[in-house]
Parts: structure tokens; C-alpha cells; sequence
């Protein structure tokens, strides 16, 4: 018998094993069969040599460089049809054309609710349908449809109801549609049980029975592939003979900004989405999203992270914590005027909703940073206080995960009893399948989610139960998931080469964002020649190379953390500098700034 042969761990980059956040970093490109695919591309295809390595990290073979660099829409389009139930769907919303019916669209709250609500009453506008939109209160309707929205929108004159980025766990507020006439139709890609609701079609490539390969999609791609359904269906049909087909290459901007703003995958057909939909928002078209461009002082044009960090945040504001419909009432509307007084008012509770979450944020870190205190080896975060606004308890629990490198679920406590809150994880840890388990064992009233992110109604007696239930559930993988924890940098770079040309290389592979991660760079031994605090808890500083080149960088919400403390205390030391590259553009002039990821002593 021949013995296994145990092959060494790669060498860790600049021979950092344990940074200041504690990881090893290792080179992304650092596989034999990446760096081979990344010479080929170099060599076969003259990619500059950086952009291969970007590429291969990414796993981008040799031959899908070019539709890497280049998504279109038209080579990655699959057949709507290869989601179960699309074509039932397609012929329901057809005849709904055909007989001018009222149609009710039920969505979420957030960006990409309020996006897929307005992309398909444009479309249905567009073909001659009335349409009545309702977005539920976060706070006294919860997630979801329910019986009391459904009953007002059938009374409204709806004979057809459409749920779009909800539905799937909606049994019995659609049993009650279904009981009183009511057709339904379930666009969502949220994870679903075995047994699906009572619908006429249930469109979700996430259901159990679906083989589409689809489930990447956010909601807002579900229905941009309904309307392509729906488009040949009335074709077929003849419906427009002698009348305009509605453009759908005009609404790409909605569902590239959802699909953003979901955190859902930048692969396959969301890059294409995504690339494509920026163009769109390029022209500015969309009365609602240049308002909203302008409300939020972005003088230049869209890019990927605009939507995540600038846009995304001022339309879920109104859901979070003031009029859940404003999203969905700003992305539908032509009104300049309209759009102008909504995209204020987004803005306004935007900047409430910052000063909310900040003083929650405070309070929840330092709860953890005592109880980690006591118990260091804490798997997963629970907090809840009776001050937390609803609305901003998955931002808490978002702030605590990447404070403290594990899942995080943040509770408000409600006067009634009960405890409303909203989760998030790492990768590897599937916290919303840990949720759905618990509320099968009754720990739960309600809940659910993806992996990564997840919420739940529970009792707050059963805090603790709920807590230790997580705990019980997640700590096997989150302990596996601590130790492998590595930071991967895509090469190194010196303050010299850190080039706004180097910029605009490496965002030839963008656009970056989950499943498509940000290129980190480490900058070898570099001196902190200066630090200082900047807005609200930043630290930035000034590097400089052993050369002699200086660039700036920037920590954000680093103030009180190990990297902020370094930098301010750090003056005059040499460090090896992990992060990402972005270009500061001031009075005409760029500049390169690094957005410090990591720090690790020089040995």
C-alpha cells in the first residue's frame, strides 16, 4: 500500500500568518492551475499581466476572458422557461393584457422589492394595465403578504395579484387570496420549504423541484425574465400588431440596481445585468434615480459600488424607518417634480437613519465586546435591546459580524413581547436554514433567509432558547469556517505602482461585489508618515514606500479597532498594508487612494 502523501500549506504571503485581525494571507492566483490559466491569458490573449491574475483568481478560464471582460446580455440569456411554473405564469399575466384586468403587486421593502414592484408595473403600464403597488409596513405588517393588504387590493378592483420578492412562505395570507378570488402569482427567489403556497404559478428558482441554475438571481431578475415570458407570449399572439413592443432594455437599470444592492452574486447573468443596467442609468432616464443621484452629490457616472453604498441605503431608508412605499413610488415615477420631493425626503431619512444606527451600533459592540469578555469562544452573537428601531437591526447585526468575524442576530425588543430581528453571517455558515430549523422546533414564530443573511419573530422569553439553539447549530462550522479564515490578495503592489492607470486596469474586470470580491493588494513595508480621524469613525493616513513614494489611505468605521488604533499609533512604523485601490478624483486632479483592509507588523 502506497501512504498518502500530505501536501504542504502554500506559503503565506509576505510570510504574514497572523495580521492584526488575525489572518493568514495567502495569494489568490496562488494555484499552479490559476497561475497557468493566468500566463495563458497573458500569452494566448495579451491580457496585461495584472488583469490575468485578476482574472484567474477569480476562476476565469483562458477561453471566457473576452465574455468575462465583456458580459452580454444576449449570449447569457437562458429560456424563461426553464424556471418551473414561468410559463403559466406568462400565459395568467398575458390574458390580465388581453382583458385589461387590474393587477395588485405585493413587494418587500427593500431596494430590491421596491425595484421589481416598479419594473413590473412599468411594463404592465407600458401594455395598457392598471396596477395598484403595496409595499407593507416593516413594523406593523411585517415581511410578506397578509390577509388584511390582500382583502384591500381584491376590494380595490384586483383580480390578479403578483407577489414579487415575497411570497414563497406566504401560505395562508395566499390561501385567503385564492379564497376570495383572487389569482396569484409568486415571483421570489427566496429559499423555500417542500410544501409551496397556493398559487397559480410559483416562480422561484430556489424551490426545492427547480433545475433552472437560476437561484443566483435577486428577485428583480425573476421578473425582468417573466416579462421576457410575457413579451413572447403576447407576440405569439399577435398583440403587437400594429402597436410598440415596451422596451426591455430600458428597465435593465432597476434590476442592475437591485441586483447590487441584494448582495446576490456578480456571476453570469448578473454581471451582464449589471454592466449593461449601468449604461442604462448612464443616461439618466429614470426621473426617480437621477433625483436620487443628485440627492445623494454623485457628480459622476454610476458605478457598481454607487448602487451598494450611495443609492441602495437612501432607498431602503424608507423602509427601514419612515414610509416603506417612497422606494417603489421614486423608481416608478416620471415626474421630475415628484422625483425631486421623494429623493429629499429618502435622503433626509437616510441621515436619520445613520444617527439611529450609530447610537445602536455603540451600544450592541460594547454588549458584545462584555460578553466576549466572559466567553471568548462564543460562536455566534445575540443581542436585543428595546431601544433598537426595527428598522435598523440587520444593519446592527451587519456591524457586529464584521467587528467581531462571526454570525451576528441583533433583536428589538417590542413592547407586546415579542422580538423582531435580523441576522447575518460569514461564508460557510448557512445562517438562514439554521433560522428555518428553528422555527420547525417552535424556538420561532416566523423567519427565514439565504445563507448569509437572515431574519426571525420570536418570543422574547425565548431569547436565550433561540441563542443556544444557533449556537448548538452553527458552532461546528463557524469554528471551522474562524480557523481557514484567510485573507486572499491578488499580488503586490508599491505606492509607485498604485496608479490610477493600475485603477482602471483592474476595474476591466469589475464590476466587484459578492461572489466577484473587490482585488486586495498588499503594499510590502510602507511607513505610516501620518494618521489622523476623519468623519465619522475613519482613520486615515499617508503611506510611503521605501522608495520614497507616498500614497493616502483610508480604515473605515476603524477609529476604535485594532486597525484604526495601528494607524494612529503607528507613526513612523513600517507595515505590510492589505486593501483595495480606488481612485480619489479632487478639483480635476486623481488620486490613488488604498482602503485599508488589513495591517500586519513588518518581522
Amino acid at each position: 500500500m502506497s501512504a498518502a502523501i500530505a501536501m504542504p500549506e502554500p506559503r503565506a504571503l509576505l510570510d504574514v500568518t497572523a495580521s492584526l485581525l488575525g489572518r493568514v494571507w495567502r495569494e489568490r492566483c496562488g494555484a499552479a492551475a490559476a497561475q497557468g490559466h493566468a500566463l495563458t491569458m497573458t500569452q494566448a490573449h495579451g491580457l496585461p499581466d495584472l488583469l490575468a491574475r485578476v482574472l484567474a483568481g477569480r476562476g476565469v478560464l483562458p477561453g471566457e476572458a473576452e465574455g468575462y471582460l465583456k458580459p452580454r446580455l444576449r449570449d447569457l440569456m437562458p429560456d424563461p422557461d426553464c424556471l418551473l411554473d414561468m410559463e403559466a405564469a406568462a400565459e395568467r399575466l398575458a390574458r390580465a393584457v388581453r382583458l385589461g384586468e387590474t393587477v395588485a403587486i405585493f413587494g418587500d421593502y427593500d431596494v430590491d422589492g421596491a425595484a421589481s414592484a416598479a419594473l413590473l408595473a412599468g411594463h404592465l403600464r407600458a401594455l395598457g394595465v392598471p396596477t395598484r403597488i403595496h409595499i407593507p409596513d416593516r413594523i406593523t405588517e411585517g415581511y410578506g403578504p397578509n390577509a388584511e393588504a390582500v382583502r384591500a387590493l381584491a376590494a380595490d378592483g384586483a383580480t390578479l395579484l403578483v407577489t414579487v420578492d415575497c411570497g414563497t412562505s406566504g401560505h395562508d395570507p395566499l390561501e385567503v387570496a385564492r379564497e376570495i378570488g383572487l389569482d396569484v402569482i409568486v415571483l421570489d427567489h427566496h429559499a423555500a420549504a417542500e410544501t409551496l403556497p397556493p398559487a397559480r404559478a410559483v416562480v422561484n428558482p430556489n424551490r426545492l423541484d427547480d433545475l433552472s441554475g437560476l437561484g443566483h438571481l435577486c428577485a428583480a431578475g425573476i421578473v425582468f425574465l417573466t416579462l421576457v415570458a410575457l413579451n413572447r407570449a403576447l407576440r405569439r399572439e399577435g398583440f403587437f400588431q400594429g402597436r410598440p413592443e415596451p422596451s426591455l432594455a430600458d428597465a435593465l437599470d432597476l434590476v442592475a440596481l437591485a441586483t447590487v444592492a441584494d448582495v446576490v452574486p456578480l456571476v453570469g447573468l448578473n454581471r451582464a445585468f449589471v454592466v449593461q443596467g449601468l449604461t442604462v442609468m448612464r443616461g439618466r432616464g429614470r426621473r426617480g434615480l437621477a433625483a436620487l443621484c443628485d440627492a445623494a452629490s454623485l457628480d459622476e457616472p454610476p458605478q457598481a459600488w454607487h448602487l451598494g453604498y450611495l443609492i441602495g441605503p437612501r432607498i431602503n431608508a424608507g423602509g427601514r424607518i419612515g414610509d416603506a412605499s417612497l422606494g417603489a413610488k421614486l423608481l416608478g415615477t416620471q415626474d421630475p417634480a415628484e422625483a425631486a420631493r421623494i429623493a429629499a425626503e429618502l435622503d433626509r431619512l437616510n441621515r436619520e437613519r445613520q444617527v439611529i444606527e450609530a447610537e445602536a451600533v455603540a451600544a450592541a459592540e460594547a454588549e458584545m465586546d462584555r460578553e466576549l469578555g466572559l466567553d471568548p469562544d462564543r460562536t455566534v452573537l445575540v443581542a436585543g435591546s428595546p431601544e433598537w428601531h426595527p428598522g435598523v437591526v440587520g444593519l446592527i447585526a451587519a456591524r457586529l459580524k464584521e467587528r467581531f468575524g462571526r454570525p451576528a442576530f441583533a433583536f428589538a425588543l417590542r413592547p407586546d413581547g415579542t422580538a423582531v430581528g435580523s441576522g447575518r453571517s460569514i461564508p460557510g455558515v448557512d445562517l438562514g436554514q439554521a433560522v428555518r430549523h428553528g422555527v420547525a422546533a417552535g424556538l420561532a414564530r416566523k423567519g427565514g433567509g439565504h445563507a448569509m443573511a437572515a431574519g426571525a419573530t420570536i418570543a422574547a422569553a425565548d431569547l436565550a432558547r433561540f441563542q443556544a439553539h444557533l449556537a448548538e447549530a452553527l458552532g461546528a462550522p463557524v469554528r471551522s469556517a474562524r480557523a481557514a479564515e484567510a485573507l486572499l490578495l491578488d499580488g503586490t503592489l508599491s505606492a509607485g505602482g498604485a496608479t490610477a492607470e493600475t485603477v482602471r486596469l483592474i476595474a476591466q474586470a469589475g464590476p466587484f461585489g459578492s461572489g466577484a470580491p473587490e482585488p486586495v493588494f498588499a503594499l510590502p513595508r510602507h511607513r505610516i508618515v501620518d494618521a489622523g480621524l476623519v468623519g465619522n469613525g475613519h482613520v486615515r493616513a499617508r503611506l510611503r514606500s521605501r522608495d520614497g513614494q507616498a500614497i493616502g489611505a483610508i480604515s473605515f468605521r476603524a477609529a476604535q479597532g485594532p486597525l484604526g488604533q495601528a494607524l494612529l499609533n503607528g507613526v513612523g512604523r513600517e507595515f505590510h498594508v492589505a486593501g483595495t485601490l480606488a481612485c480619489d478624483r479632487w478639483r480635476g486632479a486623481e488620486r490613488t487612494q488604498v482602503r485599508i483592509c488589513d495591517l500586519a507588523p513588518c518581522g
